[in-house]
């Protein structure tokens, strides 16, 4: 992730080229790990095909900095409006006349090629696309965006597994409190500064909270079975109006992807079959389920800005940090992320990572459902274009914050914003709750 004086263009250049090919590297890991036949069918309606985003990838990418930034000419015209993800609701593109898995492959490959090329020779000055190398940024996130997209669509896939990793470390330094102490008062919410910061993360703008508690990690699977065994599922009490029509109207009974035999919980996870570890956060819930374990439980859901002043604040120096260790890019004793592990860390995991708060894995494991509908903040101007997030603000979408260990480093910081419908449940979507620390006065964003 980038860390280094952004005056020097050579280094910033090494830097940018790194993430371009390490994003490209595990786009060719998702692809590869499965035949033709997989790559151009549709494991769920609502995923697209792996062929589809492996030529979008591509596409964009020639659009922002070939075409915009080099000024180049189109290199394919005319499948534009096939890769144009406003166009083209994900359940239709399998009909679409894509490109197949070779020809997308060589196409993303060319385009890349010249994207290299064009690194070389940009001043990365002069242009708001060019200063700081943002273009380039913002490409390499979107591609490991996509990469996460796709790692979804694998869990979503059925027959065997295709994919491995090494499993995650263990929790660490004794048993963490249940909850920490969050004291009232201002913090700086959202960023100036980050360089690739995207347009939903600005401007950087002052929210005043009164204290709360938050729970020192994500709430866990050993956690979430005792609201199913104490009929959490059953009671309409714990539920919104909408979030028990929705529990009824899909016959939820648990976090998707978990089946019950006898006794035991088991899930599936990319292709595996397996009793549902108690210590892991709990995945795959929607932002109804947590709202009505948080209900249950005698707690809430926190609000972003809560979320973001645990993970943020250092109230020693008075200032936000990047992320809740400090200022340094993720490294692998901090977080679980670049889907290094296929799973989240068991609860309390990454010390290191800890935050001045005391909360740990605040970032990576899992997204984390906030309280919060997805708006801009107070002075918020769309760029480089309004579809990025404008067009999603309003009380359709929760936020969630954090990343999961699906998210790369380039993608994850602590003022990076995700959206979602609160039904869903096929993203890596977990929780942590709160609660006031006193009578709630207002504040808060």
């Amino acid at each position: 992730m980038l860390n280094a004086d952004r005056t020097d263009p050579a280094l910033l250049r090494e830097l940018i080229a790194a993430e371009l090919i390490a994003a490209r590297e595990r786009t060719a890991q998702l692809t590869e790990a499965v035949d033709d036949a997989e790559l151009v069918a549709q494991h769920s309606p609502l995923m697209s095909p792996l062929v589809w985003d492996l030529a979008h990838i591509g596409n964009q990418e020639e659009l922002w900095l070939l075409r915009n930034i080099g000024g180049r000419d189109p290199m394919r015209p005319e499948i534009d409006p096939l890769y144009d993800a406003f166009e083209h609701p994900r359940s239709e593109r399998p009909r679409l006349p894509l490109l197949p898995p070779a020809e997308a492959r060589a196409y993303a490959h060319e385009v890349r090629g010249r994207v290299l090329d064009l690194l070389a020779a940009s001043p990365l000055e002069g242009a708001p696309l060019l200063d700081a190398g943002f273009g380039f940024g913002m490409v390499a996130q979107h591609e490991q965006q996509h990469d996460e997209t796709m790692l979804i669509t694998h869990q979503l896939r059925s027959g065997p597994a295709v994919l491995d990793a090494p499993p995650p470390p263990a929790a660490a330094g004794g048993p963490l409190p249940a909850e920490v102490l969050v004291p009232a008062g201002p913090f700086t919410m959202g960023t100036d500064t980050e360089p690739w910061a995207l347009d939903n993360e600005r401007p950087a703008h002052r929210v005043d909270l009164p204290a709360y508690w938050l729970d020192s990690a994500p709430v866990s699977n050993g956690a979430y079975q005792r609201f199913i065994a104490d009929g959490g599922y059953d009671d309409p009490r714990w539920w919104t109006p909408e979030g028990w029509a929705h529990r009824m109207s899909a016959g939820l009974v648990a976090p998707l992807f978990w089946r019950r035999e006898g006794a035991q919980w088991l899930r599936r996870r990319f292709g595996h079959l397996e009793p549902v570890p108690e210590d892991e956060p709990v995945l795959h819930v929607s932002w109804y389920e947590a709202d009505a374990y948080a209900r249950w439980a005698g707690r809430r859901l926190p609000t972003e800005a809560e979320w973001e002043k645990a993970a943020r604040h250092d109230p020693a120096a008075d200032r936000s940090r990047r992320f809740p260790w400090g200022d340094a890019p993720p490294g692998p004793e901090h977080a679980n992320l670049g889907q290094r592990h296929l799973r989240p860390a068991p609860v309390g995991a990454y010390p290191e990572g800890e935050s001045p708060y005391g909360a740990r894995q605040l970032i990576g494991d899992v997204w984390e459902w906030t309280s919060s509908d997805f708006t801009g903040y107070p002075g918020f101007s769309a760029w480089p274009y309004k579809e990025y997030s404008e067009v999603f603000f309003g009380p359709e979408y929760k936020v969630l914050r954090g990343g999961s260990f699906a998210v790369a480093p380039v993608a994850c910081r602590g003022t990076f914003r995700n959206w979602d419908y609160p039904v869903r449940r096929q993203i890596f979507s977990g929780f942590r709750t709160a609660r006031d620390a006193e009578p709630r006065t207002g504040g808060g964003s």
